[in-house]
């Protein structure tokens, strides 16, 4: 019998504020990309709520979580993901990265932020796969796309590596008092349009320069840093863009939850 581990697939996921967990849909269609997945070996996740330069390497033990929201029911605070740390991951992903020119950093108390469990706990709910997140140590999309293109061998390991972000991300445009799935706002439907497009027609070139290229760009991303881990997932797919498809589609509150298997 072989041995060989088949390439594993990358993610882009729109992560969702902690309510995602009472979405009974949004959970549904998470759970469903776990059950449909290998269990990989471990997961490497990048977060929008997670920039720090130069990359750096969270935890590689079970540490507590960073609850990094305010403002929400007291039942979110006490939510836990206790994953394995990943110690072995974390000495590949420095070996890919690391150089003199670009070191990459420990920093060993920070714990999984909302971004990494809240779609994690949907997906592999068991909590025993070993996680690590990786900082976005710029929003350049270009450097991002570089990262990803240097992890892309671990997935020949069986390590999913996901890029968590919100292909829509204008909380000034969240109208969480009508109901979840209320009709969205035009600039988050074109942005939406035009970014399932552009990576159904595999125009990265097109997604890199979103902000000049995509409707309603800086409306749907008044800062990028929601967009930005698409950029390390489509690094980590480069050859295999053809094989892109939309996992989860919709909106939530009017942003769009998009997201992407690729491979």
């Amino acid at each position: 019998m072989s041995d060989t581990i088949a390439r594993t697939p990358v993610l882009y996921l729109s992560h969702g504020a902690p309510p995602l967990a009472d979405d009974r849909v949004w959970t549904r269609e998470l759970a469903g990309i776990g059950a449909r997945l290998d269990k990989p070996t471990a997961i490497l996740i990048v977060s929008a709520h997670w920039e720090a330069a130069p990359l750096t390497l969270a935890a590689t033990q079970t540490v507590p979580l960073v609850y990094d929201f305010w403002g929400f029911p007291e039942r979110y605070y006490q939510v836990e993901y206790a994953a394995p740390g990943a110690p072995e991951l974390a000495d590949q992903v420095r070996k890919l990265l690391h150089s003199p020119a670009t070191p990459v950093y420990d920093d060993p108390d920070r714990g999984l932020d909302h971004g990494a469990y809240v779609p994690l706990k949907e997906m592999y709910p068991d909590a025993d796969i070993p996680v690590l997140q990786v900082s976005m140590p710029t929003l350049d999309p270009l450097k991002l796309y570089e990262v990803g293109r240097k992890l892309a061998p671990l997935r020949d390991q069986g390590v999913l590596i996901v890029g968590s972000g919100f292909t829509t991300h204008n909380l000034s445009g969240l109208n969480m008092s009508r109901d979840a799935g209320h009709t969205p706002p035009a600039w988050s439907k074109e942005f939406d349009d035009w970014a399932e497009r552009a990576l159904a027609e595999q125009d990265v070139d097109a997604l890199i320069d979103f902000l000049h290229k995509a409707p309603a760009a800086t409306i749907a991303h008044p800062r990028t840093e929601h967009f930005a881990p698409l950029f390390v997932t489509l690094g980590a797919a480069e050859h295999e863009l053809d094989k892109a498809d939309s996992v989860i589609e919709g909106f939530w509150y009017g942003l769009s939850k998009r997201s992407w298997q690729i491979g």
